[in-house]
């Protein structure tokens, strides 16, 4: 699916995205939250940006950010806005599934999918496509816009990475007409700038830890763990864990090109075991495409100085600001 239907899409909303930001200066957190909001929501729906998209970006800002707050539902907190935005939320997708039954036009994108199940075992209700759509554009906005944020800014403070990053994306150019695409054998042949995807993910860990629950008693460092209990891994730690990871505070992506780390049973950055995140290759040609238009086209430096926090979550509190002109 991937292959065939969603890089196109990707490909063509990043070209568009990526568009006249030449002599400006901008804010790189809030134009990676636009892009991996809209670029998800063309995807799921095939929303193209508009007052719709704007909208629901607004209500779906809320939301994150509510869930993120203190359960308090009280008026003007964040937890209240956030239950109000999903109320929002829920009104508008009701009417864009009642507008796509009433065209009987049939769209190969995922909300597509999800109301031709009649011809699968298990036909989903509106309440569970509506609770689908949410789901998936929540599990995947923060760990795009946030790592290709940082991809962005480690790329500034390491002039050396980011020559090799472009280097490897100028080669994909040099084969192609400026109105082609990237396609799925350009997307394969991203050894290193997939290698850049991995150690921002490891040095700036957006998700802290993964849940798992015992189905068996199990000994771990001399402790048994009884059956059933509920664990919490704290992946930040293994990220940083200097036995695992040599210089684990130095951003060098050049340590992912031996191609059996992204396979050690230590690696958590996309979950592990038999759960492993299902969104895992979307987010990385998602990021990779960003950073092919954006390397391929401008140059950067910060202004502003502002400080990155990297816990409870990775953020930049005042934006993070750069100068861009044209590469």
């Amino acid at each position: 699916m991937i292959r065939d239907q969603l890089l196109p899409k990707i490909d063509e909303f990043m070209r568009s995205h990526l568009c006249n930001w030449d002599n400006k200066v901008i804010d790189i957190q809030e134009k990676t939250k636009e892009m991996a909001f809209l670029s998800s929501l063309k995807q799921i729906a095939g929303i193209e940006s508009g007052s719709i998209t704007q909208t629901f970006m607004s209500e779906f800002f809320k939301l994150v950010l509510g869930t993120l707050s203190l359960p308090i539902n009280l008026p003007s907190t964040n937890y209240n806005r956030g239950c109000q935005a999903r109320k929002n939320i829920i009104s508008m997708l009701r009417q864009l599934i009642e507008e796509r039954r009433a065209s009987k036009e049939i769209q190969h994108d995922m909300l597509g999918l999800l109301l031709n199940g009649d011809e699968n075992r298990h036909k989903l209700t509106d309440e569970q496509i509506m609770d689908q759509i949410i789901t998936i554009l929540y599990s995947g906005y923060e760990t795009v816009s946030t790592t290709s944020m940082m991809a962005v800014k480690y790329l500034c403070d390491h002039p050396r990475v980011l020559e090799e990053l472009r280097n490897e994306h100028l080669a994909i150019r040099e084969r192609k007409r400026p109105e082609d695409p990237i396609d799925w054998n350009d997307f394969k042949s991203l050894c290193f700038t997939r290698a850049v995807i991995n150690e921002t993910s490891r040095l700036a860990t957006i998700v802290n830890g993964v849940l798992r629950k015992t189905t068996q008693d199990m000994e771990l460092n001399g402790y048994v763990i009884p059956q059933g209990w509920r664990i919490y891994v704290y992946t930040r730690e293994i990220n940083y864990d200097p036995r695992l990871y040599p210089e684990p505070f130095s951003f060098n992506p050049w340590r992912w090109l031996d191609k059996s780390l992204e396979t050690q049973n230590y690696n958590f950055i996309f979950g592990g075991g038999s759960r492993q995140c299902p969104g895992k290759e979307l987010g990385v040609a998602e990021i990779s495409t960003f950073l092919h238009y954006f390397v391929t086209r401008y140059r950067w430096e910060e202004v502003g100085g502002e400080k990155l926090m990297k816990f409870p979550r990775v953020e930049a509190p005042n934006g993070l600001h750069l100068r861009v002109s044209t590469y």
